[in-house]
Parts: C-alpha cells; sequence; structure tokens
C-alpha cells in the first residue's frame, strides 16, 4: 500500500547556529600546546639540579622546592597530553559538545596529585623544623637563585598571550600552570630567603620553615585549581554576567525567556538553552540572530513557545471513580 509522501519543505535551521565543525578548542591552542611541552623539558632538568642539590648540601628548602618542582612537571606533562587529547578527537563525533573539557578534566586531576603533594611535603619539613645544623647554606643558596632564575624564564615562557574578554573563558589549562609556576617563584623566593638567614642571622629553623609555607602555597594552589576545574566538569553557570546578557537581549524582542541554561564547552566557547515564551510565536531563528554576535558564546538552541489554546490551558487530566460495591 502506498503511503501519502510528505510536501517538501526547507531544511530546519541548525541547532548549533554558530559554529557547524563543533570543535571548541582555544584560539591559542597550538601555541600553548607548544609551550607546555617546552617548560616540561625545562622544568625536569631544573628538578635534578633541585634534588640532588638538596640531598647534597642538606637543604630541606631545596627538597621542598625540588618535590614542587616534580609536581608541577607531572602537572605540565598532564596539560600536554590534554591539549593532544583534546586536539586529536576534536571532531570525534563520540563527543557531543567536542572535546573541549579534556584540558579541564586534566587540571582536576592536577589539583588531586598537588594536594596530596602538599600533604607529604608538609609532613616530611615538619620533621626537620627547628634543625637546619648540617645545611650548607652558601651551596645551597647559590643553587637557589639558579632555580629561581629557571622558574622565571619557565613563567614567561606560558604567559597567556592576551587578556580573554570578560565574556570569554580563558584556557584554563595554560593558566592552571602559569599559576603554578608563578608559586614556584615564591616558593623559590622562600627557600633562598630561609637559607640567607641560616648563613648569615644563624636562623637554622629559617630553611625548614621555608619549606613549610612553600608547602602552603601548593595547598592553596590545589584547591583554586580543583574549585575552578570541577565548576567546569558539573557544568555551573561560568559567567553571570553571560546569562544576562543572552537573557536581556532576547526578551527585548518582545518575549519572556522561561528557562536558561549556560555552560562551558572549552576555552572561550560556552552554549545555552534558552526557552521563550513569544506571544507573536515567531520563528526560533529570529532569537538566535539576536545573540550571534554575543562574544563567548559558540551553541545555542532556542525554543519558542507560542501562545496556548483555551482548551488547552484549562484542559486537566480525567479521573475515573469507581462506585462503591
Amino acid at each position: 500500500m502506498r503511503q501519502d509522501q510528505p510536501p517538501p519543505s526547507d531544511p530546519p535551521a541548525p541547532l548549533d547556529g554558530f559554529r557547524a565543525d563543533r570543535t571548541y578548542l582555544g584560539a591559542h591552542h597550538a601555541r600553548n600546546e607548544r609551550r607546555v611541552w617546552l617548560v616540561a623539558g625545562i622544568s625536569g632538568v631544573a628538578l635534578v639540579l633541585q634534588l640532588i642539590g638538596g640531598l647534597v648540601f642538606h637543604s630541606m628548602a631545596l627538597l621542598a622546592g625540588g618535590i614542587h618542582t616534580a609536581a608541577h612537571v607531572a602537572a605540565l606533562s598532564l596539560a600536554g597530553l590534554a591539549y593532544l587529547l583534546s586536539r586529536r578527537f576534536a571532531g570525534d563525533r563520540r563527543f557531543s559538545f567536542g572535546a573541549g573539557k579534556v584540558g579541564y578534566l586534566a587540571a582536576f586531576a592536577n589539583a588531586v596529585a598537588l594536594g596530596v603533594t602538599a600533604l607529604l611535603l608538609a609532613a616530611e619539613t615538619l620533621g626537620h623544623l627547628g634543625g637546619g645544623e648540617g645545611a650548607h647554606y652558601h651551596e645551597a643558596t647559590r643553587l637557589a637563585f639558579a632555580a629561581l632564575a629557571v622558574n622565571i624564564l619557565c613563567m614567561w615562557l606560558l604567559k597567556p598571550p592576551r587578556r580573554a574578554p570578560a565574556a570569554q573563558d580563558d584556557d584554563l589549562n595554560l593558566n592552571a600552570v602559569h599559576m603554578h609556576l608563578a608559586a614556584d617563584v615564591l616558593v623559590s623566593i622562600l627557600a633562598v630567603a630561609g637559607l640567607l638567614a641560616g648563613e648569615h642571622l644563624g636562623w637554622t629553623w629559617a630553611d625548614p620553615a621555608a619549606g613549610l609555607l612553600g608547602a602552603a602555597l601548593v595547598a592553596r594552589f590545589a584547591w583554586t585549581l580543583a574549585r575552578g576545574s570541577a565548576a567546569v566538569l558539573l557544568d555551573m553557570t561560568p559567567s553571570p554576567a553571560l546569562a544576562e546578557e543572552i537573557r536581556a537581549r532576547l526578551q527585548a524582542l518582545g518575549g519572556e525567556v522561561i528557562d536558561l541554561h549556560l555552560w562551558r564547552l572549552g576555552p572561550g566557547h560556552h552554549a545555552a538553552i534558552a526557552v521563550v515564551s513569544d506571544p507573536q510565536d515567531r520563528p526560533a531563528r529570529l532569537f538566535r540572530a539576536t545573540l550571534a554576535d554575543l562574544a563567548g558564546l559558540s551553541h545555542l538552541t532556542v525554543e519558542v513557545r507560542g501562545p496556548r489554546p483555551l482548551a488547552e490551558a484549562v484542559e486537566t487530566p480525567s479521573l475515573r471513580i469507581d462506585p462503591p460495591r
């Protein structure tokens, strides 16, 4: 039996009206990936020198710096791997919204590892607090200055290329390792201060105290990184200002936004789902067009609900009540 074919119609507008490829990588993804691997190699050399110096010169500050450098070498390697995987799977359709969140997953894993490192470092340093009589301050100070110079160089190499607009999101994968290196600079300064105090003032407690302060910095960094990356992985609203801008633009056309969801897809990319009640029952593409130039919004789904018929508005499900027997 031949069925009637529906009349031809225009193809529906794509749900993603802004990016047809659904590749939500950062604008400087390739540049950031190269620099992360470069800094990982430099930091690996610095790690070996710090650990050897701390063991040879009996300096807990150098050992603290070395252990922290080991943590951030692992963080850099994981960040580089995240760049590699997100680039390789950017077009994989198994990822409904692309692979832009791989970097945030790496950032959360790094945060957990850094928290454990901070606890181990604090426990080790507390065991040496009040000691330091056998430390070779002069030699250890020179090595600490060298570590400081290396950390400053690495921090400069990983400096973000530009400040992202307020509506966009920086590359957290890059920002995480850049902040980590900034913490390394502070740890190196503490190490130098502790060694100089022990050498010139006889404060034998200053060197392990510097290591303890370094552990506190690592813990603070771990908490900040975990909080930021977890917010992305749990799809928390990334920017209340962007959400309000979307709502204001849609309602400026005369509709009412009755539901709005905003989440992050990757560095500089956000997605939104909006449900608009429109008395005129205008097409969704009209509302989508008013958001096309909004910075940071890469994927948009708009549903328009027109006025309901009166019968539908007052209709209630019928209940069948059986008579008593």
